[in-house]
């Protein structure tokens, strides 16, 4: 496992942002992973996608690194921000938004304002 975890620390450090997720951005494997990359993608988010799915020591080591129990999870800036739920919820808020103009991390203002003008 310790091999998983460089490989984690590795990706979390050396991208601005990156997706722990079930498949890949261009084709997700399950919902909330879908959710979260649609969101980002969306909105223009370059990010590096890493598909738990391909490697059972990642697809657990993730867990173990972040201590939290469900993927997709999503990373800024080294920074463990959250799962669907979190990520959902932020991006409804304005939250993500700020989370990434303070990490310097461009993104299209004018979509994420669609998505939460379609879920109000």
């Amino acid at each position: 496992m310790t091999d998983a975890k460089t490989k984690i620390d590795e990706a979390v450090k050396s991208n601005n942002v990156v997706l722990y997720m079930k498949g890949t951005k261009e084709m997700p494997q399950c919902g909330f992973s879908s959710r979260v990359a649609g969101v980002l993608n969306f909105m223009g988010v370059d990010f590096q996608d890493i598909n738990v799915l391909a490697d059972e020591d990642i697809r657990q080591g993730i867990k173990d690194y972040s201590d939290w129990p469900t993927i997709p999870q999503l990373y800024v800036k080294g920074e463990f921000v959250g799962g669907c739920d979190i990520i959902t919820e932020m991006t409804l808020s304005g939250e993500l938004d700020t989370l990434l103009e303070e990490s310097g991390i461009s993104y299209d203002k004018d979509a994420a304002e669609k998505i939460r003008e379609a879920n109000a």
